[in-house]
């Protein structure tokens, strides 16, 4: 069965029982200041878990293109990947645990045919101390089920993971763990947990492959062993408690059920492989690897062919995006992954220039799902080349610096100096001196960094939710300024201006916007004086929801390359007449798919001063960044 297939399974088999389908949002997250990418299929889904109404109804079922940053280091092995999808289904206060448990044993065992001798389950353990009882409704649907396909589910206590190394599998089927494993809340175990947030338990699934118990890991196996037997391929949540006081939880009056199921490992275990490098996600592009570089997929070649068709996938999805290298933010990730890419593709003989003509096989399982990407080949396949040509002319001379410091262990400056000066990213700083058997100093490497302005901050202080530092009076007023400023760039540069970034602070915003060229004096003093009209006409400012289609009829600019659900909020500035029983957004100065805030009348705008632009420049090929004030 080919991934392809197991996708469009999942969210037929959803559809058919009252689910609707749900677009993929972008991996950049829109309104979300603590993280750099999208992280999980429930990331996007917060809200609704969290109490607001969805569009499209109670039921929801989609899948999520996700990243991890953090996992980049652990790609090689046989299962980790930086990007991957996941399958996930919701119950926003209809169905719950009976429902969810049922379909999706279904799902695994009748539809894409896995066998439920190879399953095994987690489940929570309970609480005394938080008042919230050891969840025995799931244990009794999931042991149900496996009675009726003749095969015994006893249930075993491990509680910490720890002590699952020292119990091991003892003949059980179910398994149940504490709240470390097998509870499930925004802030994590119970008490980190702020008063009034939900949380519930868990419920994994995990498939086993049978492999040999590595006691490199410990005594014994069991169920979330790290030796490479067992690997989760899906979790239901429970999200039925909400916190009261600091020790007491009480029931939701509507409890919701978030399910996530790795399509990536739900493939592995379809061919039952373990190595989910061997599925038809990789098939293509490492098969291209190994003919272009005339060595097989096995032994010490694996690890290097599994980090470039990885981080090319990565990459790729992250392009489309809208993301370009940098040494900031999502662009630093972006070109770590591509540096990184290079690095291995030495490591496999590959010649100069290779990686970009990969980008066929890489984009190719997702033909007819992601066009986006077949839309975006060209510009993926030259952001690739270009990052490795600049790579490639610091990195002999890299490498010659690096090889003059190697014969001893590299100090954090030393590991400073190949970042900044040879573009060197640290992990690779570190793979080369682990393959020389010394060490980098990172404890200094990070001292060292942390003047560095370039280096690339993703702490939830320096993240804007939907570009805006904060909601104060100030940083409102300059949000709305933004919207007329982007409409008059269009009006001067013409309609081929699109946002590509934001940030937008009480004192100024700041904007990037697709353009090849500097803009003239002339220009910037049109964009201005289009700007401060719309602002002096005291123009209403109004929200509406509508369907996509609408407003994308309507000319609403919206985020590069995103995806939206079929009902939208959009901003409109204007006419002057408008109201919110009749908000004429066709006749509008600009309209655009935003969640706010914005001021309700630019005369609020016209109150803090005169728009001003104080800077415009390049900030990457094609970008252009203009800095404003009103004073």
């Amino acid at each position: 069965m080919t991934s392809k297939e197991i996708r469009r399974k999942y969210l037929e088999f959803f559809r058919e029982r009252g689910h609707k389908i749900i677009p993929s949002a972008p991996i950049i997250p829109e309104n979300d200041p603590t993280t750099l990418f999208v992280s999980s299929g429930m990331q996007p889904m917060v809200p609704y878990l969290l109490g607001q109404k969805h569009p499209l109804g109670m039921k929801l079922v989609n899948s999520q293109r996700s990243f991890r940053a953090e996992d980049a280091l652990e790609v090689g092995d046989n299962r980790h990947t930086t990007f991957f999808e996941m399958l996930g289904n919701w119950s926003l206060g209809d169905y719950f645990k009976k429902e969810q448990i049922t379909w999706i044993w279904e799902f695994l065992v009748d539809v894409i045919d896995l066998d439920p001798k190879k399953l095994y389950i987690t489940v929570f353990i309970g609480d005394e101390s938080i008042g919230v009882p050891r969840d025995n409704e799931a244990i009794g649907l999931w042991q149900k089920l496996f009675g009726d396909k003749g095969i015994e589910a006893r249930e075993v206590d491990i509680g910490s993971e720890d002590t699952g190394y020292e119990k091991g599998m003892r003949g059980g089927r179910i398994f149940a763990y504490d709240v470390k494993k097998n509870w499930w809340s925004r802030a994590g175990i119970p008490s980190n947990m702020p008063v009034g947030e939900p949380g519930g338990p868990d419920s994994e699934i995990f498939y086993d492959f049978g492999t040999p118990h590595d006691t490199r890991w410990g005594r014994e196996c069991h169920v979330n062993c790290d030796c490479g037997r067992f690997m989760e391929i899906g979790n239901n949540v429970f999200m039925q408690y909400q916190k009261v006081s600091p020790t007491t939880f009480e029931p939701l009056a509507k409890p919701n059920i978030d399910f996530g199921g790795g399509l990536e490992r739900i493939l592995a275990a379809t061919i039952d492989s373990p190595d989910i490098f061997k599925t038809d996600l990789f098939e293509g592009v490492i098969k291209q690897l190994e003919e272009l570089s005339g060595k097989k997929y096995e032994g010490e070649w694996q690890r290097p062919t599994r980090i470039i068709a990885d981080h090319l996938r990565g990459s790729a999805h992250m392009i489309i995006d809208g993301v370009l290298p940098g040494n900031t933010d999502q662009g630093y990730i972006l070109r770590r992954l591509l540096r990184r890419a290079v690095r291995y593709a030495d490591v496999l003989g590959l010649k100069a220039d290779t990686l970009n003509t990969l980008v066929p096989f890489v984009i190719a399982p997702f033909k007819g799902v992601y066009d986006r990407l077949f839309e975006g080949e060209e510009s993926i396949r030259k952001t690739i080349h270009d990052e490795e040509d600049r790579f490639r002319i610091t990195l002999s001379r890299g490498m010659k610096h690096f090889n003059e410091l190697s014969d001893n262990n590299i100090s954090g400056e030393d590991a400073f100096v190949l970042f900044t000066t040879y573009g060197f990213p640290v992990e690779v700083t570190e793979e080369l001196a682990k393959e020389k058997g010394i060490t980098v100093d990172m404890v200094a490497y990070r001292d060292a960094m942390k003047g560095h302005q370039t280096l690339s901050r993703s702490g939830a202080g320096e993240k804007f939710k939907g570009g805006l530092a904060d909601h104060s009076e100030a940083t409102v007023i300059y949000h709305t300024t933004h919207h007329l400023l982007l409409k008059a760039l269009q009006m001067v540069l013409g309609k081929e201006v699109h946002q590509r970034g934001s940030n937008i602070t009480a004192e100024r915003l700041r904007i990037d916007f697709a353009s090849p060229r500097k803009m003239t004096d002339d220009e910037k003093k049109k964009v201005e004086d289009i700007v401060n009209e719309q602002i002096g006409e005291h123009l209403p400012v109004m929200r509406t929801v509508m369907k996509k289609e609408d407003a994308e009829s309507y000319g609403a600019e919206h985020e590069f390359n995103a995806s939206y659900p079929e009902m939208v909020s959009v901003y409109s500035v204007g006419p002057k007449d408008a109201t919110l029983e009749n908000p004429k957004t066709k006749e509008a100065f600009s309209i655009e798919f935003c969640g706010g805030p914005h001021v309700a009348n630019t005369e609020e705008i016209d109150m803090a001063g005169k728009f001003k632009i104080i800077k415009e420049e390049a900030v990457a090929a094609g970008i252009r960044r203009i800095k404003a004030i009103l004073v």
